[in-house]
């Protein structure tokens, strides 16, 4: 930092940090920089009050805290936080989404300022950044440290050239007395990108009042969705099961979940409901994929409520209210022929801070572990827990952060399910530490290599999101899809989506009815289970310059940025008997060549490189590889 009489200023990893500034309310007010010094910086507010920004430090890290403070009586604060209005020798950034379906990568600002005036999504974050500097390796990392009691927001900016962010604590209006304080931050550099990333996931664990939550064994197995979407039946499920059974038993590896997914409940909110295809609910179904040796599993979206289900009839008041118009808030509506296979024409939130939602809620979770005998459960649409502030929201309770009222569903739910393992989906990706087994880390995948629902955002996401697995939770990319018909891929683009999501090293999911999949598929599949135990993956070209931007549309119709780099990925899986495999996926629809130098497969002094049981020509500076359009080659490499 400077001397104490001149403007703050951090250089770190060849990063410098420089104009800061406090945040109150989302903006920059009226101040005078009162103080600099080693411990803190202070500004007094044009109203008396003050900002201090505590500095402390643990090893190589550095820890910032914004304090608000010198104001009588009681203080119900939006957000609380530090500009930092130039940040220099920037070449990327990381734009962290917030929960699982919005996306997180790298943004060039030199390359990304027209695209990023129709597309603001490149301008917001979430939880932490990842800063890369312009010349060399090495990246510098600025992210908070809990998620579990306050939402956070990132804010950036390079309109005009350099690099401004806003990095703030949401209050959401909690009453403070005293002061008012945002949670720690956290800022670090490192040698390596993924491994800064790596080590930010380790400090959050530390941080969290409870250990993570990581299954010694990877989540895998079958779910219903993306094979049977609403049409499901007990006749059906029953076929599927037994080719779930014979190709566990067949080859012999470890595939234990049987999940089934949305379809079967009539409305979102009566959970307790089942549709006519199921005469004896869902208990039956339960049993039969116990009794089959696997863990049963269902799905639920806890904070939806239809507005045609019996749950709204009943208890209209057990719904978050719209503060500007005082009717029902509704985030997803369906008022034309799409009706997401339901009555409903909008979708509410439930109140969990009303009591009697809360019991209702516990019930359900309750009876479905201990009667039902549910042992995994996906829990979807998380995020609307935590969408909304109180100058949207109405809430039963008032005075609580939105996160307080996501981790009252959190802490709910793994009360009421015991040990049983829990998924989260279209959640807060930082929050449930300790409380969720596993996490998704992107949107549906799809059936197109493009497009909406498609590979694209697992390719995106898988890469910028991988590294919390087996440190937070374990990863889930979503399903693989292996069947040979009903999808717009082609052989190639299915094993590579296959080997890329497989490879990653977390949950392992299927939906395609296992005796229908070709045999190749099949073995695939089995080949990736392996003996079940999770393992790190490395994606090796985190970061890589050279990003252009194109504009497209979103699922909203909003456009959407684009960024296209190299089509060419690294994935790389350290084993533990000392080998390595690479993978080498050709993202593009143009045929592609690449040195894969020898540092890149982590070994120790020479090895030698196979590719199917057959050696790899090597040269002085490693192997030569020669790539169809969306063909993936997988390389293993041993001590020679």
């Amino acid at each position: 930092m400077t001397a104490a009489s001149a403007a703050p200023a951090f250089e770190i990893g060849g990063i410098l940090l420089s104009d800061l500034a406090p945040l109150v309310d989302g903006s920059v007010p009226g101040h005078s920089l009162t103080r600099v010094s080693p411990s803190a910086i202070v500004w007094t507010l044009e109203d008396g009050r003050s900002v201090s920004m505590e500095i402390g430090a643990a090893g190589k890290h550095r820890r910032w805290t914004m304090v608000l403070s010198g104001f009588a009586g009681e203080a119900r604060l939006a957000s609380l936080g530090l500009r930092i209005g130039r940040i220099g020798n920037v070449r990327q950034y990381l734009r962290n989404g917030y929960m699982s379906w919005d996306g997180s990568y790298f943004v060039e600002p030199d390359s990304a300022r027209e695209v990023a005036r129709a597309d603001a999504r490149l301008l917001s974050g979430h939880a932490m950044t990842t800063l890369l500097p312009r010349a060399g390796s090495g990246a510098t990392v600025l992210g908070f440290l809990r998620h579990d009691r306050y939402q956070s927001r990132l804010r950036f900016d390079f309109e005009q050239g350099p690099l401004r962010l806003d990095i703030e604590t949401l209050i959401d209006g909690v009453p403070h007395t005293g002061e008012v304080r945002g949670e720690t931050m956290v800022l670090f550099a490192g040698e390596d990108v993924e491994e800064s990333l790596r080590q930010w996931a380790r400090l959050v664990a530390e941080a969290s009042p409870l250990p993570p939550r990581v299954p010694p064994r990877r989540i895998a197995g079958w779910c219903s969705w993306y094979n049977l979407y609403a049409s499901l039946s007990e006749d059906v499920l029953a076929e599927h099961l037994e080719a779930c059974r014979r190709f566990r038993d067949e080859k012999q590896v470890p595939f234990e979940i049987f999940q089934i997914d949305d379809g079967f409940t009539p409305e979102m909110g009566d959970w307790l409901e089942t549709r006519p295809s199921f005469p004896g609910g869902m208990k039956p179904v339960m049993d039969k994929a116990r009794e089959a040796g696997f863990t049963p599993g269902l799905w639920i979206a806890p904070f939806m409520v239809g507005n045609r289900s019996k749950l709204f009839a009943a208890h209209p008041d057990w719904v978050v209210r719209d503060r500007a118009s005082g009717q029902p808030l509704a985030p997803m509506k369906f008022y034309g022929e799409f009706r997401w296979h339901k009555r409903s024409e909008e979708y509410y939130v439930l109140d969990i801070t009303h009591p009697e939602a809360e019991a209702h809620i516990r019930n359900v979770f309750r009876i479905w572990a201990r009667d039902w005998g549910c042992g995994y459960f996906k829990t979807d649409f998380m995020h609307l827990g935590s969408m909304y502030g109180p100058d949207e929201a109405v809430w039963h309770r008032d005075g609580l952060s939105r996160m307080d009222i996501w981790m009252k569903m959190a802490r709910l739910i793994r009360e009421e399910i015991g040990e049983a393992l829990w998924l989260c989906c279209g959640a807060p990706i930082w929050a449930p530490v300790g409380l969720a087994d596993a996490m998704r880390i992107g949107r549906d995948i799809g059936v197109s290599w493009t497009g909406h629902y498609s590979a694209e955002s697992l390719l995106r996401d898988q890469t910028a999101r991988n590294f919390a697995n087996g440190i937070l939770w374990q990863a889930d990319p979503d399903c693989i899809l292996l069947r040979e018909r009903f999808h717009d891929l082609s052989d190639e683009q299915v094993r590579s989506l296959a080997l890329f999501a497989g490879l990653a090293g977390g949950v392992l999911m299927t939906s395609d009815q296992l005796d229908e999949v070709p045999e190749p598929r099949r073995a695939l599949l089995a080949e990736l289970a392996g003996s079940g135990e999770p393992f790190t993956c490395d994606f090796l070209q985190l970061g890589q310059p050279g990003l252009r931007y194109r504009l497209g549309t979103g699922p909203d119709g909003q456009p959407l940025a684009v960024a296209e780099g190299d089509p060419v990925l690294l994935q790389r899986v350290r084993r533990a008997d000392g080998s390595v495999l690479l993978n080498v996926f050709n993202t593009g629809a143009l045929p592609a060549e690449r040195l894969v130098p020898w540092e890149l497969f982590g070994g120790q002094g020479e090895m030698k490189v196979s590719e199917d049981g057959t050696p790899c020509p090597a040269s002085a500076a490693g192997i030569f590889v020669r790539l169809a359009p969306y063909q993936s080659r997988l390389l293993l490499a041993v001590a020679a």
